[in-house]
Order: C-alpha cells, then structure tokens, then sequence
C-alpha cells in the first residue's frame, strides 16, 4: 500500500498558498485492507474512507469512464493494480494531476508544474468531455488563480457547448460552481470565460442578453450593459468578499435586456422588470433565498440609492422601510456595497467616491435612533402610533441630513 498526497493540496504547495483541505490517494490496496486498519468507508458511489484519527479523506486509486448521461453516468473501475499515474489521468486540469509521496517526490506525468509557472489552464486528455462540469470548474479556476485557459482547452470547452453537453448539467451543481466562483478573488473572469467558449448563453442566458444592449454614453462610458454588469461585479469584488453582494451586483441590471430597442438607450422600469429575471434565475438553480432576496432589493432601489440628495426625506424612510433596513441592517449594508459596486462599475468612475453610502448610514441611524419616549405610543394605538413613528423618524432624518 503507497498513499499519496494529491490535487489541490499539492498544486497550492507549489503556489505558495494556503493550503484548505488535503486529499489522499491510496495505490495497492483494497476496501478490505482499509477497514481492516480503522478506516470508515464513506458514501456508495466512490471507494473513499475516512482515516480514523485526522477525519480526512482517503481515496482507492481508480479510474472512470463515461458509460451514460448525467452526473451518475460514469463507470468506476478500483483495484489494486491501478497506478497513481492511472488515477491522475481522470482529473480535469494538469495542474490538478499532480502527487506527491510521503518522502516529498512530486509525481507530475502531465506537466502541471510547467503549466503552474506558465500560469495555464490545460485539460489532462480527451476524457475531459466526459464531465460537463468540468467547463464551468475551468472559468472557476481561472477566476481563482487568473490564470489563462489553453486554446486548445477553450477550443473543447467550445466544442462541448455546441455539441450540447451542457444541458446534462444539474442545476444544483452549477449552482454550487457558481458560489463558489462568486467567492473567488477574480468572479467577473468566471462569466467571462464561460462567454468566451459560448457557454454563458446556455447557462446564464439572463447575462448574456445583456451584451450587445446600449446604455447611455454620458453615465456609461462603457456604452454596453453586459460590459457594465461585469465591471460592477469586478467593483464588487474590491468592495466585499460576500457572495451574495457580488451576485446581486451582477443582476441589478437585468432588466435592461427586456427594454425595446426603440427605447434604447434609455431603459425606464427596467428595475421591476429585473425582478421577473431575478426570480426566475434563482428558481432554476434553487439558489439560497439570501441571493434572491438581496439581488431583489437591488434590482428594484438601487436607482434612488445612487439619488438620495434629490429624495424627500419622506422619501429616503420610505426607501429604509423598504429595503427592510430597520430589521435587517446587516442586508442593508451589502444593499450598499451593491450599489456603490454599480456606480463605479463604469469607464472612467472606478476610483469614485461613493458619499451617498454615508448619507444612507446616517439616515439610517438617525431613523433607528429617533427619540420616542415622550409619545405613549400605547394610548395612541394602531396607526397613530405608526404616524407618530415616522413623523419622529422623518424629523430626526432631516435632522442629520442638514447637518
């Protein structure tokens, strides 16, 4: 029995990085001998065991082959006699087919390490097209490390698109890809490359209508909207490592791929019309209510937010109720971040100031913190007291707003 250290853990060694979770091949062993040392087998799909004191996971080497649709179309061959070079050869990206033993020898039959310096997403071999996935684990690995995709890797990724392979994808499962890339340093290079080889349209045909829809030249710069909506989630990025604020700042403007072109490039009420889009996207990828509810509040305020100088103050505490500021300040604050990602998102405004965050802040507080001892908000009952409230919070808005 060899065991081998391998993946990620190994590819991040190299890096330089942090490394999160470490994976372990086994060579030369059965399920048997497993248990047989206080190994826990886990899951049924997999030969995978957990050790028994560090908890981490230890896999049989195998190999896999595609032998139908669908995630469970694979057929997984584990015995003793497969390599580790064998089980290398499955794995996406030959910066991902890289092992190491327990003295330190690096085992690298797919030139990972050359392609890590040359900063290069590469598949391993033809096998690639077996997983659809893996093109959407590639535009995630180029918005993690910003590395570039090979040409010939692009190339396949495209060939898979047009061949259709994409629509065996389960949408929890690019879902869960797609969180993760929000997550990453780089998110806007995820959609970007799934763009660059045709895949945007198949799986997130919202963005996509976006390119190509003008906007006004004097606050946009940049003039197309699917530009602007990448630009905003690279503003994001800088603002926030929150996923779900960089997602919302990525859809606030959906709306706009819903306005007649003989509108353009204005695109009035395309805020609610976002909401439709919004909601329908969420739906089919079942994503987390959070994402949906904050993307929501987005699409529909961030128009008034950008315009709080012009708004009554009447206005801006109706905006505060609306956007549930009172209960949720922590919400209200992505809701910010969001909206001060969109107006710098822009040609030229990336380096912005953005004073109207502060503005909303300090109406905010103020409205939270507006004096209400001497009303007997019992007596008055229902919605005098509700009146007395916001008459209350109204004035001590003003109040700070003057000041």
């Amino acid at each position: 029995m060899k065991i081998y250290r391998v993946g990620g853990a190994v590819r991040d060694r190299i890096l330089g990085r942090p490394v999160q979770d470490t994976d372990w091949v086994v060579v030369g062993a059965t399920p048997e001998d497993m248990t047989a040392q206080g190994f826990k087998p886990v899951g049924s799909d997999f030969p995978v065991f957990l050790h028994p004191v560090t908890g981490e996971e230890y896999a049989l080497a195998r190999t896999e082959r595609k032998s139908g649709r669908g995630y469970k179309g694979f057929t997984i061959h584990s015995a003793p006699d497969v390599t580790v070079e064998d089980d290398l050869r499955r794995r996406d990206l030959t910066i991902n087919a890289i092992a190491e033993d327990e003295h330190g020898n690096v085992i690298d039959p797919f030139s990972g390490r050359a392609d890590l310096e040359r900063q290069i997403l590469r598949h391993v071999s033809p096998a690639f097209v077996e997983d659809p996935l893996r093109v959407l684990r590639v535009a995630r690995f180029a918005a993690r490390l910003s590395f570039a995709v090979a040409p010939e890797t692009l190339q396949l990724m495209s060939e898979m698109v047009a061949a259709g392979e994409l629509s065996d994808l389960v949408p929890e499962r690019v879902w869960a890809e797609t969180e993760r890339a929000l997550g990453e340093p780089e998110p806007a290079r995820y959609f970007a490359t799934l763009r660059e080889c045709g895949a945007l349209r198949h799986v997130f045909p919202e963005i996509e209508a976006l390119f190509g829809v003008p906007q006004p030249e004097r606050h946009h710069p940049e003039i197309d909207t699917g530009v602007h909506s990448l630009m905003v989630l690279e503003q994001a990025a800088t603002l926030s490592a929150d996923a779900t604020t960089r997602f919302a700042a990525l859809v606030h403007d959906l709306g706009k791929a819903l306005t007649p072109a003989s509108e353009w490039p204005s695109h009035g009420g395309h805020e609610e019309r976002g909401v439709e889009l919004i909601n329908n996207m969420c739906d089919r990828f079942r994503a987390p209510n959070r994402f949906r509810e904050l993307a929501i509040i987005v699409a529909r305020h961030h128009l008034d937010c950008h315009r709080i100088a012009e708004l009554r103050v009447g206005t801006i505490l109706k905006k505060l109720e609306a956007t549930d500021g009172f209960r949720r300040p922590e919400r209200f604050e992505q809701f910010l971040l969001a909206c001060e990602a969109d107006a710098r998102g822009r040609t030229g405004f990336e380096r912005r100031d953005y004073p109207q965050a502060a503005l909303w802040r300090a109406a905010l507080t103020a409205a939270r913190n507006a004096d209400l001892g001497d009303l007997n908000l019992p007596a008055l009952g229902g919605e005098a007291a509700a009146a007395a409230i916001r008459k209350r919070r109204v004035e001590a808005i003003r109040e700070v707003l003057e000041s």
